[in-house]
């Protein structure tokens, strides 16, 4: 007996030794945001916070190189944010990164702001998306998006007034002026230096302040998945472009071509994809109407003699509403001239093509069937007046009739076709 309870002392004393300790490793969750800032951008940076909360993470680092984005993905990603339980750190990383326009809020909005060595933030003021503002409008939205950049500066304390010159001057500064004015936190060369620098940081989140413990964390990089990674692709304004074409394309040669079926599934797709990606973006419909009317000046082309001018007028249509197409200052919102013409000269080779082909076989005469009885040439076999005859067509022979007399042996014409009874006439 004496034994037992020896043993259970000895198991007493491991269980509570340093070596038996309950205490975990700090995990921290790291996503990338590499390029521009859209709704799929704004869905994944949710979905990463709520899963990382879900998971029990001590943080969530944001990596951010990007160009810029619509203002509302980035009003959604700040909102994120600024709500989350758990802390966020915005790392504008890697070296020769940016966090420009919608990047400024988003870095800014940070419970630790970071930047890596060689990267630079800044210019985010706002420009015209599908449509021209005039004076007043746009100074709306200057003023507008000034005071969102001041208020996230200063709830995190941070330069406002450099902030504000984001907004109403597009000014950008490199890492070691931002650090300087204030506007970041801290200088990181990689993760490691990061999360050395930020152990034992206090934080206020919207649930209070927060110690974070990074010192030994488990890092878990959080990857885009399928949808997302499609959504993005898709979010492009060349890809956008290219699946409206596409669709196009599909559905005009399913209509000319009744039972093709594959065209027609493949169009309608891409027609679905190509408008929900117009839902992203800054559209212009009137360079969409364009586009259209040159689609429609390439049919015309094939019924209506212009000597080509059809076809020039629909080219100089599709390269100008591809140009119109997507309004904005954004160099990464708008078309490429290595798209767009290469595709208006598709598009005018495909559609006269193919309309020609199919309106040939339209007018071609049928090979098949009664109908193509009409117009085939025979030999009377017995005189054929109005009531009756035979001719011989084809190795067949046929009750005839004829509104003028058909001596026999005479070649004959066949102008219709009644059930079993021929029309004739005279060759």
């Amino acid at each position: 007996m004496k034994k037992i309870y020896f043993y259970f002392f000895i198991v007493f004393i491991f269980l509570a030794s340093p070596i038996y300790s309950t205490e975990t490793q700090p995990v921290v969750h790291v996503i990338k945001i590499n390029g521009v800032i859209n709704p799929a951008s704004a869905e994944f940076v949710s979905r990463s916070i709520q899963k990382a909360r879900d998971k029990n993470a001590n943080l969530l680092i944001i990596e951010l190189d990007t160009p810029g984005g619509l203002d509302t993905s980035m009003r959604s990603i700040v909102k994120d944010i600024s709500a989350s339980p758990i802390p966020i750190v915005v790392y504008v990383s890697p070296s020769g990164a940016r966090a420009a326009s919608a990047g400024v809020f988003i870095t800014l909005s940070a419970h630790v702001a970071v930047m890596a060595p060689g990267t630079n933030m800044g210019a985010a003021h706002p420009v015209a998306v599908g449509e021209k503002m005039d004076k007043t409008v746009a100074e709306k939205a200057v003023n507008d998006a000034s005071a969102y950049i001041k208020s996230i500066a200063e709830s995190h304390g941070r330069n406002a007034e450099w902030a504000e010159k984001a907004v109403r001057k597009s000014e950008s500064i490199t890492e070691k002026e931002a650090l300087k004015l204030k506007v970041i936190d801290l200088i990181a060369e990689d993760m490691n230096s990061l999360l050395k620098a930020i152990d034992k940081r206090v934080v206020k989140t919207a649930f209070g302040e927060k110690t974070l413990e990074t010192k030994n964390a488990k890092l878990i990089y959080e990857e885009k998945g399928v949808r997302h990674k499609i959504l993005d692709f898709i979010s492009d304004p060349n890809v956008a472009y290219m699946l409206m074409l596409i669709g196009f394309y599909g559905i005009f040669f399913e209509l000319t071509n009744p039972g093709s079926i594959f065209p027609g599934v493949i169009g309608v797709i891409s027609l679905i994809l190509a408008f929900y990606s117009f839902q992203t973006l800054p559209v212009n419909y009137a360079g969409l109407l364009l586009i259209l009317a040159g689609l429609v000046l390439f049919l015309l082309e094939i019924k209506i003699v212009s000597y080509g001018l059809l076809t020039v007028g629909g080219i100089a249509s599709i390269i100008l509403g591809s140009m119109m197409l997507f309004d904005s200052a954004e160099p990464f919102m708008r078309l490429s001239l290595s798209i767009i013409i290469p595709s208006a000269l598709v598009s005018a080779v495909f559609f006269i093509i193919t309309f020609r082909l199919a309106y040939k076989a339209y007018k071609s005469k049928p090979v098949m069937g009664i109908e193509a009885m009409i117009g085939e040439l025979g030999i009377a076999k017995e005189p054929i007046d109005n009531n009756s005859g035979k001719v011989y067509i084809n190795g067949e022979i046929w009750n005839a009739r004829s509104d003028t007399p058909i001596d026999v042996n005479s070649e004959v014409v066949v102008e219709s076709v009644k059930g079993l009874l021929l029309k004739v006439r005279r060759a």
